[in-house]
């Protein structure tokens, strides 16, 4: 067997940082976030430069990324301030991924001025739709207005812009959806990502399901939309590189590509889970205990875990195939230490067999009908029947 090596902290080239904050909880989230809560920016701002504090020196970083909640819920002075503690600690490298999650109505141009100036290259934007109706219905606080005057800022000064689409809310049309896809592709961003609603634990629409007030999407409906979406996109030159996303050439999330080849990267923020030294770690959930903890000189950390040789493998594999080009089986087993056959038994076979996975030249990867199944296949790699 291969000896598995981990990655050390200062082979970890990439940075992720939740900013907890958003001006109300969307009725389908259940992200690590409080709502409502300005009163609390400042205070964030100095723990997470507390936490930071125990860094070593400065470390050359690749992609930088800044998501939540909502980090466009500060003002322009506190984002100021969070990217100026994250340079002071980090530095992007001159052909960096530098990313931050942001709301249409949040978009200014002082806002613009504020990103543009820290090298912000990459603006992933919460569209979500071009429905007002479907909007209202997904709970969010903008319009398509805003989503058009957002755009109308960003795509002229900003090299990459990402839309965020949902599909299969309750009661949308295909039609509805197409007009979305349509809309989007006329903004001319540089790439996408389409994602079926879920209901999870918790949350208001899970409330909503379980009294009978919402119902879920029919199956086929779903996967005749996120069909559609793969086809339509595709003729309009996005390539689809993993099962939620899609980009133009070179313009492909390289932040999210650290998680789906198994890299280690940094995180930090309540809620943020980090892999390093084969560590996974995870910081308090809860944004207050996080701000308690710290700035009382605590750790941050919530949950710890450092999984087993094989676990990882599992794990390493199940990533790696939610990209469309799939896994380099030799490439694999040279990087976790056990053949394909260890790491999960027979289930490969069973699910080609299924027509659900393809080997192409050594590469086992999702066949589209294994595309429209995915969630269900990754259990079964995890844990399977006969590992």
């Amino acid at each position: 067997m291969l000896h598995v090596m981990h990655s050390t902290a200062t082979e970890t080239r990439s940075v992720y940082v939740h900013v907890p904050f958003c001006a109300h909880r969307c009725p389908y989230c259940n992200f690590t976030l409080i709502a409502g809560r300005p009163d609390l920016h400042e205070a964030y701002l100095d723990a997470i430069e507390l936490e930071l504090s125990t860094l070593p020196d400065v470390l050359e970083i690749d992609t930088l990324f800044f998501g939540g909640g909502t980090p466009t819920e500060l003002n322009c002075q506190q984002l100021d301030r969070l990217f100026s503690i994250f340079q002071n600690k980090f530095q992007l490298l001159g052909d960096g991924e530098f990313s931050i999650e942001a709301n249409p109505k949040d978009i200014t141009s002082g806002l613009l001025e504020v990103i543009k100036r820290h090298g912000v290259n990459r603006v992933s934007l919460g569209a979500q739709s071009f429905d007002n109706h479907k909007l209202k219905v997904l709970g969010r606080d903008h319009q398509a207005i805003h989503i058009h005057q957002a755009m109308e800022l960003l795509v002229p000064k900003v090299d990459s812009v990402s839309l965020d689409l949902i599909f299969g809310t309750h009661g949308e049309s295909m039609e509805t959806w197409s007009a979305d896809l349509n809309q989007a592709i006329d903004l001319k961003p540089q790439h996408l990502s389409t994602y079926g609603l879920t209901y999870e634990k918790g949350t208001a629409y899970w409330k909503s399901l379980q009294s009978g007030v919402l119902e879920l999407t029919d199956e086929e409906v779903e996967r005749n939309m996120y069909e559609h979406a793969i086809d339509h996109l595709a003729g309009v030159g996005f390539e689809h590189y993993e099962v939620s996303n899609f980009a133009r050439p070179g313009f492909r999330c390289r932040h999210n590509q650290v998680y789906w080849t198994g890299k280690a990267f940094h995180a930090f923020g309540p809620g943020a889970a980090r892999f390093v030294n084969g560590v996974r770690e995870v910081n308090h959930r809860s944004t207050t205990k996080y701000l308690n903890d710290v700035l009382a000189g605590k750790s941050a950390v919530g949950e710890r875990e450092e999984l087993s040789p094989i676990d990882r493998a599992r794990e390493r594999l199940v990533f790696g195939l939610r990209r469309l080009e799939g896994v380099c089986i030799e490439t694999l087993e040279e990087e976790v230490g056990f053949t394909l056959s260890e790491i999960c038994g027979s289930e490969i076979d069973q699910l080609e067999s299924r027509g659900l996975l393809q080997n192409q030249a050594g590469h086992i990867k999702l066949t589209r009908s294994g595309l429209l199944v995915s969630d269900s296949i990754w259990p079964r790699i995890l844990v399977p029947n006969d590992g």
